[in-house]
Formats: C-alpha cells, structure tokens, sequence
C-alpha cells in the first residue's frame, strides 16, 4: 500500500460556517429572553396605567354627573314654580288679601331654596337677558328688535338653561335681539326748512 493510501480521510469544514459553540451562546441568548420580557413589561405597566387613569375619570364623571337624571326631573319643578310666580303681578299681591299673600309668599321661598339646593350640587341656571348668545348654551327660536339689547345678545329667555359642572344640563330657550327697531320712513326722513316767499301758493 501507498502513503497515501495509508493516511485516514478527514473531513474539512467550510470556511463560513461558524460552529456550533458559537451559534449556542448562553449570554447573547438569555439577553435576547431578557430584552423581550423588558419590553412586555413595559408595556404592561402603560396599559395599568392607562387603566387608572381612566377609571379614576369615570369615578370622578360618576360623582360629578350621577345626579343628572333627577337634576333634569327637578328642572320641571323649577318651572312650574316660576311660572306660578310670574302669573302673579305685583299689583295682585298688593291687593291680596293675607292669606293669598302668605300663599304667594311660600312658593317664592319655595322656588329660591330649590334653585339653592340645585347649586349645591352645581346646578348653575344659564345667563339671561342680555348676555351673549351662545349656541353652547342657548337654543334660539326667534330673532326679535330691541330698543333695550345690542343685536347678538338674548332678547327674551322663553324657558331658563341649566349647567351642570361643564356640561350644558338643559339649553336656554331664547329669542336673539336684532338690534333697534327700524323708524318709520317718515320720521326717518330728514325735515326741510323751507324759506319765507320760496313756495308759491297755487290754490288762489
């Protein structure tokens, strides 16, 4: 036999391929475990967070506006009230005798300690009467002249809004000023003075 024939065969490994112990490195691969649980962490606490967050605000709207239902039930309340009052004019309740007078008297005590109660609980009623339209808070149904409001502002409070906290509980219903009333033509048109003998009279 030859040399060669004698000499065992060996394999030769590739030059890029990179071994084994290399491709199973403990370090880089528990870095990798150890990044990824990182993140998922992190993320978990954002979303508790978030959770919080949101349900401190829902507890805090709960508080705030639970009442809303009820606060809307007494606003009929407040209503009838008011009117009842305002079908009464001052000239009836000086002619009143003693008791329609103590009657009277009751439901305006009436009416003002439920408009009390209603802003303990903040109830606030809307700005009436000359104060700015907004549509926020204001529902108009008819544009009307005033010689007493600018043009733009409320005229006339048909039925009275209500706030609760930021929200608008119940729009005011109002009728918006369109400024001063128009003069007739006649008085609008400016008076001429006529000088003595500029007019001849023809009728003679």
């Amino acid at each position: 036999m030859s040399e060669e024939q004698d000499q065992p065969e060996t394999e030769e490994t590739p030059d890029n391929v990179t071994p084994i112990e290399e491709q199973l490195d403990p370090v880089a691969k528990l870095q990798g475990e150890l990044d990824a649980a990182t993140d998922r962490t992190l993320r978990l606490a954002a979303e508790l967070e978030n959770l919080r967050k949101r349900s401190q605000r829902d507890i805090a709207d709960a508080k705030r506006y639970g009442v809303t239902r009820f606060a809307e039930d007494m606003l009929n309340v407040a209503d009838n009230l008011s009117r009842a009052l305002e079908n009464v004019p001052a000239e009836a309740r000086q002619e009143a005798s003693q008791r329609m007078e103590q009657l009277v008297e009751g439901v305006d005590m009436t009416q003002k300690s439920l408009q009390a109660a209603l802003e303990r609980h903040g109830i606030k009623q809307i700005g009436g009467k000359g104060e700015k339209f907004d549509h926020n808070l204001h529902q108009a149904v008819a544009q009307i002249p005033s010689n007493e409001v600018a043009s733009g502002l409320v005229a006339e409070v048909i039925q009275n809004g209500y706030t609760l906290g930021d929200r608008t509980l119940r729009a005011a219903i109002v009728a918006v000023s369109t400024g001063a009333s128009a003069s007739s033509p006649a008085a609008s048109e400016p008076e001429q003075k006529t000088e003595p003998g500029s007019t001849i009279d023809t009728k003679a």
